[in-house]
């Protein structure tokens, strides 16, 4: 059985090798020549059949006589040829053949796309057709004007459904062809009319008796920097003569006659019609609308409140008087022991810390408070006490207690909050709610990214959902992809749901959530090359973010032929970086750190958490560049400082609570709790409606090694365009991806998988990042010579 496989795809290789033609670029010339001169031939000799037809009547059929002289223009040839097509077939409607050969030839010459040359050989002989059935009804005028096709089929169609029958079935096809081919509408034609009525009027008023100067009022339509084009001339008190008078669209004169000797004259000036013409994009939106990236998941449902969980505690904050005056009373007492007075106190309530803020006496010391932070939680027998001097602001001292009865705050109380539903934001996300008790929502977009920290177990991967919670509940599928790290192999598990509707990977991928570090280290290159593409496509749009560009393109201001397309936001999320980095080392820092620096602007974004916040793992370069940031709770002040740049994370109790910082004050939020049964209805939810065919693939990466995407060089595999992307390549001496997007008008993805073809193949040099790769073969007549050698072997 084996063997016979074997046969049989070797005989289907060389079948494919017998019957795959392609022309070279000089077979495409002689080929474009001889179709134009050939159609040029057939129209003279149509051309001269109309006149010397009776003429040469007696010698059609005769072609092996060489003494018999035609007096077509071309000879016994150009006879019989237009007796063939003139009088047997299509009558006059034969030159549109001749004429289709000519452009056939042209497009040949030219090496146009054949694809409109087709549209012009069906439609062409449609109207061949029309047009010698047409004539059909002229046959007793001249039976030359049909030919015998027509005529047979005028005939055939009025014997079954008469004269007038066959007229109505004729102007039928008429209006199909007008409709679809000319794309004729009730609307155009009404316009039209509209057009032509409103220009015969205004010729009629133009023919009108001529107003005389001495009565002219009429209404200006200059611009304020139009002067008037006059020259008033008074000859006698009893004439007035105005020379060089302007069109009457132009300017206004008004003259009044006082007395015979006088002449007043009054120029009113009018801001001219402003003559607005609508570009291609305000027509195509004004058409079809703007575009809508959702339109292909245009029923797609977002995830329901309902899937998340209402906790039975959570019915609000519950105030424990006793508990605030017994705190308030410990913390006065602790402080006048040191002989610090207090001017007032105020405690804030929140789900599990509560604020005393002091006001002390005059003349104390801020540092004398902040020294006795360990004193106070003595006192207090707590733990997580921070103290706040001053809080920024208030100009007041800030004591933050944790509550004896926490409450849970839930994702469902912060998805269902009004900041977080009326949030007009890029990319918000509700972390938690505040001490304050209100819900705090933040714009990744404007982070742009996010560094986390957190010892084990306190609520860092809680974090990560409730951040991919908020964006699920907010975005569509179409708005933003996710590229899902996870070393541990289970902490984003539940999201391989929804692979299809919001996940990112590489081409070569089975996975879509990358949990080896191989794979990590050509995702994080992918994702750079992406950034580099995005910005090349920001460039050539004239746009600074991908914001602005994205609202062009929704205004069909930007040609996808051109290789623009819509750019989805791009969460990459990193669950243990410390493991990649202690794997990997600089293979994942670099690229990490340029995408840091760089992707703000083309929309993508970087979360990476780790529970180990040194400073071999958050390393200077990326804390330069990640100015936002949450910490959980800490094991030491070092890790504190590493992470926030400053301590507090080592004072928090735990559970979800954190602090968060974007470069300016710590916030302390209870993050909202969101449970893994609660993740998974909602990757079911999301998961079981209609998906896009694949995740979206991001660029396929070759690195150094060749370890990326496999590079396969099986001929009969090769993309249709592969030839005509290597001339496009040879021509210009530059392997780039954007160059063949742009002159054969091809998406990112196909341009790519034909740069590897073209590497395989030995026309190109390897990926070298940033710069163009190096074209190996140097002229056309090489490349024909290397490609002739590959069909060979």
């Amino acid at each position: 059985m084996a063997i016979k496989k074997k046969k049989t795809n070797k005989t289907s290789t060389k079948k494919r090798k017998v019957f795959s033609f392609t022309f070279s670029k000089q077979q495409k010339i002689i080929w474009g020549v001889f179709l134009f001169l050939l159609g040029l031939a057939l129209i003279l000799s149509f051309i001269s059949y109309f006149f010397t037809w009776q003429n040469d009547q007696s010698i059609i059929g005769d072609l092996t006589n060489r003494k018999i002289e035609a007096k077509n223009w071309l000879n016994t040839f150009g006879a019989n040829i237009s007796d063939l097509f003139i009088y047997k077939g299509f009558g006059i409607a034969s030159l549109i053949i001749a004429f289709l050969i000519s452009l056939s030839g042209i497009y040949f010459f030219f090496d146009f796309n054949k694809t409109k040359l087709a549209k012009y050989w069906f439609w062409g002989s449609l109207v061949m057709i029309w047009i010698s059935v047409f004539f059909g009804f002229f046959t007793n005028i001249n039976p030359l004007y049909s030919g015998i096709i027509g005529f047979e089929i005028n005939n055939l169609s009025q014997d079954y459904i008469g004269l007038i029958g066959s007229i109505l079935a004729m102007t039928f096809l008429l209006i199909i062809y007008l409709v679809i081919r000319i794309k004729l509408t009730p609307e155009h034609i009404s316009a039209a009319v509209k057009r032509t009525t409103k220009d015969i009027s205004e010729d009629f008023i133009s023919e009108e008796k001529p107003i005389k100067p001495e009565e002219a009022i009429v209404k200006p339509k200059t611009t304020e920097e139009t002067s008037p084009e006059f020259i008033l001339t008074k000859k006698t008190p009893d004439k007035k003569e105005i020379t060089n008078f302007p069109p009457l669209d132009k300017i206004t004169i008004t003259t009044e006659t006082k007395e015979e000797s006088e002449v007043s004259m009054k120029v009113e000036k009018a801001v001219e019609e402003e003559i607005v013409e609508k570009n291609l994009s305000d027509k195509l939106v004004a058409d079809f609308g703007e575009f809508d990236p959702k339109l292909e998941l245009s029923k797609y449902k977002f995830p329901t409140i309902e899937l998340l969980k209402d906790y039975a505690s959570n019915t609000g904050i519950t105030i424990n008087q006793e508990e605030l005056e017994e705190n308030k009373n410990k913390i006065v007492s602790t402080l006048n022991n040191y002989k610090i007075g207090i001017a007032s106190i105020k405690a804030t309530v929140g789900p599990t810390v509560t604020l005393y803020e002091i006001v002390p006496e005059a003349g104390i010391r801020i540092s004398k408070i902040k020294n006795l932070e360990d004193d106070i939680a003595l006192s207090l027998s707590a733990l997580g006490i921070r103290i706040i001097a001053p809080i920024p602001g208030r100009g007041t001292i800030g004591i933050e207690v944790p509550n004896k009865n926490p409450s849970i705050v839930s994702m469902r109380s912060v998805i269902a909050s009004p900041k977080f539903q009326s949030a007009e934001m890029e990319l918000p996300i509700a972390f938690g709610k505040t001490i304050s008790n209100e819900t705090f929502v933040v714009d990744l977009a404007k982070m742009p990214h996010l560094l986390m920290a957190g010892a084990t177990g306190q609520g860092k991967s809680v974090g990560l959902n409730a951040i991919l919670t908020s964006l699920l509940y907010k975005k569509h599928p179409a708005e933003v992809k996710f590229v899902l790290v996870d070393p541990k192999k289970v902490e984003l598990t539940l999201f391989n749901k929804i692979e299809r509707h919001f996940l990112a990977k590489l081409p070569d991928s089975e996975e879509a959530i990358i949990t080896d570090t191989h794979t990590v280290v050509n995702t994080l290159n992918s994702l750079c090359v992406e950034m580099d593409a995005r910005y090349d496509l920001l460039k050539n749009a004239y746009v600074r973010n991908i914001k602005e560009y994205n609202t062009k393109f929704k205004a069909r201001k930007l040609n996808p032929e051109e290789g623009h397309r819509f750019l989805p936001y791009i969460v990459l999320v990193i669950d243990e970086f410390a493991d990649l980095i202690m794997t990997a080392g600089k293979e994942v820092e670099t690229p990490i750190a340029r995408l840091a620096q760089l992707a703000r602007a083309i929309g993508i974004h970087l979360i990476v958490a780790t529970q180990r916040p040194s400073v071999n793992v958050i390393t200077g370069i990326i804390k330069a560049n990640f100015p936002a940031r949450v910490a959980f709770r800490v094991t030491s002040k070092i890790d504190s400082r590493t992470i926030l740049d400053s301590s507090g994370a080592d004072q928090l109790i735990g559970r979800g609570d954190m602090l968060y910082t974007q470069g300016n004050e710590l916030i302390r939020i209870q993050c909202a709790f969101v449970d893994t049964p609660e993740v998974a209805d909602i990757t079911d939810y999301i998961g079981s409606q209609k998906a896009y065919p694949d995740a979206h693939l991001l660029p396929e990466y070759v690195s150094e090694e060749g370890g990326g995407t496999n590079l396969d060089n099986d001929i009969n595999e090769r993309d249709k365009l592969f030839r005509d992307a290597a001339e496009v390549l040879v021509i210009a001496q530059q392997g780039s991806t954007s160059l063949l997007q742009r002159k054969l008008k091809l998406g990112y993805n196909r341009a790519g998988r034909i740069i590897d073809q073209l590497e395989a193949s030995g026309i190109v040099g390897p990926f070298e990042g940033s710069k163009a790769r190096q074209v190996l073969i140097p002229t056309l007549e090489a490349l024909n010579q290397h490609l002739e050698n590959e069909y060979n072997d």
